[in-house]
């Protein structure tokens, strides 16, 4: 990936939400991976997270309505809520899963991920407010909301989800096994952060950019798509230290990644990517290359076998 140029960098970083509506999601996925093999410390990421924290509230979904109702096709809309609905229910997921994570590691990763924990609320009240104000999804509550979006969710979030459910309850009978925290970090922050949400960012996003849809999800999904350089960085940071720490734990991001391109695709009903504007062949080149620019990034080299099952991984998303 060529050099990110310093006038780019300084966009994405310092944008407000008013003006984040100017920035191209190409440029906001780039800065994602900008730091990628240097790595940021913990604290530095957290004064980043001081820079750069916005008010879900003062995003204004007026013309979002319109577009919605007049605008979208019944098709168009159809997948927007299939793609974006894993999303919902995932930021609700970690925001009271993360916690338990947070329990192992340095001090100072403790202090990063109170940031991100606290970044999940709010994009979880991000597609509370999407789905209550623009799709009109009945709901008093969040939980309400929540439950009337998850008819619309892919089988797929069952699959990392689960499995990301599963490591948590593992985690919450000892913190701090190592083994235990590379298993949860290589489902949650390398595959369902790196790779499925950084996916559904650049379908939705690409799609209200080019038809000049929807500034209001553009703008607050583009703020926790920056977000997400964060937690991302965070994440590879973790796994090469616990690699650097202990050679042995590169085998638990090899078997977690077994499982979970074991599972992938395990679908029976296929979310419409074309209405969108994409190709199945297209958001499966997509998937590959957010995982394995990751991995080439933060050094963590693969087997043959995994290769091999990467080569087919499935474009069925889900996101968190």
């Amino acid at each position: 990936m060529p050099e990110m140029s310093e006038e780019k960098v300084a966009a994405v970083e310092g944008s407000s939400l008013a003006q984040i509506n100017d920035i191209d999601i190409d440029d906001v996925i780039d800065y994602v991976h900008k730091d990628l093999k240097r790595l940021p410390g913990y604290l530095d990421l957290y004064r980043r997270y001081l820079r750069q924290r916005w008010d879900v509230f003062d995003i204004d979904f007026t013309r979002d309505v319109r577009d919605w109702s007049e605008s979208m096709t019944q098709e168009e809309r159809d997948a927007f809520v299939a793609i974006s609905s894993g999303f919902h229910h995932g930021e609700r997921q970690v925001e009271v899963e993360l916690p338990v994570f947070m329990l192992g590691g340095s001090e100072e990763s403790r202090i990063y991920m109170s940031s991100q924990i606290e970044d999940e609320a709010r994009h979880t009240v991000f597609f509370d407010r999407f789905y209550r104000e623009v799709v009109g999804l009945p709901g008093d509550s969040v939980q309400e909301v929540l439950d009337a979006s998850f008819e619309h969710v892919s089988e797929t979030f069952v699959g990392p989800f689960g499995l990301l459910a599963y490591q948590a309850d593992e985690l919450r009978a000892d913190p701090d096994d190592l083994a235990a925290r590379v298993r949860y970090g290589t489902t949650y922050f390398l595959w369902i952060e790196g790779v499925l949400a950084l996916s559904v960012m650049k379908i939705t996003l690409s799609y209200c950019r080019n038809r000049g849809f929807l500034p209001g999800y553009y703008a607050g999904f583009t703020a926790t798509c920056r977000d997400e350089a964060r937690h991302v960085q965070f994440g590879m940071r973790f796994l090469r230290e616990a690699v650097q720490q202990d050679p042995r734990m590169l085998q638990e991001i090899h078997e977690t990644l077994r499982t979970i391109l074991m599972i992938n695709g395990a679908t029976s009903r296929r979310v419409m990517l074309e209405a969108l504007g994409w190709s199945q062949e297209e958001v499966r080149r997509l998937m590959i290359r957010q995982l394995t620019m990751k991995l080439t990034d933060v050094g963590i080299g693969l087997p043959p076998d995994l290769e091999r099952m990467i080569s087919g991984i499935q474009p069925e998303l889900a996101g968190g």
